[in-house]
């Protein structure tokens, strides 16, 4: 040593604090990389995400390199100072040596290359994917058993570094990426995404129409209000019952009974004979899975039945579809839609049958769902009586005004602009 210039010790000395930043900084760059992008990159056939993915898969093995060879330079840069300050000022200038270098390795060796990588992954890390594919297959022995060692450790606490990690999204954590997408997915298509993720939730229950405001062919009307009835419906598919709707006969599409008029055929009996059996649904059941039965049985309509068989609502694949997409069959800007008239003061009149999770949707609020599904279920859970008309409670901080009640029921409710506060205190 003592035949080597000062110049070229300060030289390696500097080269080796180079590599340590490098060794640190690739290090926290590939342990941080979106792993979901950098499967996709190498999906595309970019060749440095593909190396890093390849590494990432045993983590163990990365991390046993990365580590040996960091400690390495650092030892020898420990070493080489040690030497440099017996030739510059003698072993009183050990202690110097150490605390210099130990603020210099952590500034320029720690600190500011793993900053610079947590910032940009990317930047660092597929480089460094090149550098780290060759050697660590030169250097295979020497990481085989310092892993065999460590991994003999982590053993009796149940971890296997060799067994593949399940770096799946739950739904809430998938929920979470795309409403923070930001401008990588355009707003409306964010709902949309967060609306199927919560098709899980939800039950047919929860958006079904009432059995009391199910529209359907009643076959003990007389036959001039049958034909009314269809001639001005506005619904593709109705429901065929006799007397009441838990006497179903069946469902009749509209394109039939045009068949069976224009040939002249339609009377009490046909009518009876084009209709098709019904199909019932499970209150309980999800969406989602609503969805894919509708998408098996080739069904767009059918009644929900509760745990006795009693007929409680009506659902289409129309009003699933309207979870995800919003309405599309009527004006968002409109003052009347689907029960709810707005007014001038912002506030909303809306029936008191209808659905939270409509009434959501189509406000754009967030009155709770957990519980109720209708907005006269959630004021008389809130109230625990049949209030009367002019009672107003404030829900999530929402005001409901109580305008209009019957003896068993909340018939109208206004709905006005949000509050700041969210007690949910009734005033009278």
């Amino acid at each position: 040593m003592e035949s080597i210039p000062l110049g070229a010790l300060f030289g390696t000395l500097g080269v080796l604090i180079v590599l340590s930043g490098f060794f640190s900084g690739s290090e926290t760059a590939l342990m941080t990389l979106n792993r979901y992008r950098l499967r996709n990159q190498a999906q595309d056939g970019h060749r440095g995400a593909v190396f890093a993915e390849r590494l990432l898969s045993r983590p163990d093995r990365l991390l046993g390199l990365i580590l040996l060879c960091n400690n390495f330079v650092n030892i020898a840069a420990s070493a080489l100072s040690t030497v440099i300050a017996l030739r510059l000022g003698g072993e009183a200038a050990i202690a110097i040596a150490t605390g210099l270098l130990t603020l210099v390795i952590l500034i320029f060796a720690e600190v500011a290359p793993k900053t610079l990588a947590a910032l940009h992954p990317e930047r660092l890390a597929y480089p460094a994917a090149y550098v780290y594919t060759p050697l660590i297959r030169i250097l295979y022995p020497v990481i085989w058993m310092v892993n065999l060692i460590a991994n003999a450790l982590l053993r009796p606490f149940g971890i296997r570094p060799g067994l593949n990690q399940d770096d799946s999204l739950s739904p809430d954590e998938l929920r979470t990426v795309v409403t923070e997408a930001g401008r990588l997915i355009p707003k409306r298509h964010q709902k949309m995404l967060v609306s199927i993720l919560d098709l899980e939730q939800a039950t047919v229950e929860d958006i079904m129409v009432p059995r009391n405001e199910i529209v359907g062919i009643d076959l003990a009307d007389p036959w001039d209000e049958i034909l009314e009835a269809l001639t001005n419906s506005q619904h593709t598919r109705l429901p065929v019952f006799r007397e009441n709707i838990d006497n179903i006969v069946g469902i009749l599409h509209s394109r039939r009974v045009l068949n069976s008029t224009s040939r002249g055929e339609l009377t009490r009996e046909t009518l009876e004979d084009i209709v098709r059996p019904p199909y019932f649904i499970p209150e309980n059941t999800s969406l989602h899975r609503q969805l894919i039965n509708f998408q098996n049985t080739q069904r767009r309509i059918g009644l929900v039945v509760d745990e006795y068989g009693d007929i409680q609502g009506l659902v289409t694949l129309e009003d699933i579809l309207e979870e995800i997409v919003g309405e599309f069959t009527t004006d968002p800007t409109a003052t009347r839609i689907k029960g709810i008239i707005r007014e001038e003061d912002g506030s909303c009149m809306v029936n008191g049958n209808m659905p939270l999770r409509t009434l959501n949707r189509i406000l754009s609020i967030k009155l709770p769902t957990d519980g109720p599904k209708t907005v006269n279920g959630l004021v008389l859970e809130h109230m625990e009586t049949i209030p009367e008309p002019g009672t107003s409670i404030k829900v999530a901080g929402y005001p409901l005004e109580i305008v209009q009640s019957s003896a068993s029921a909340v018939k109208t409710v206004r709905i006005k602009p949000r509050l700041p506060d969210h007690d949910g205190e009734a005033t009278a």
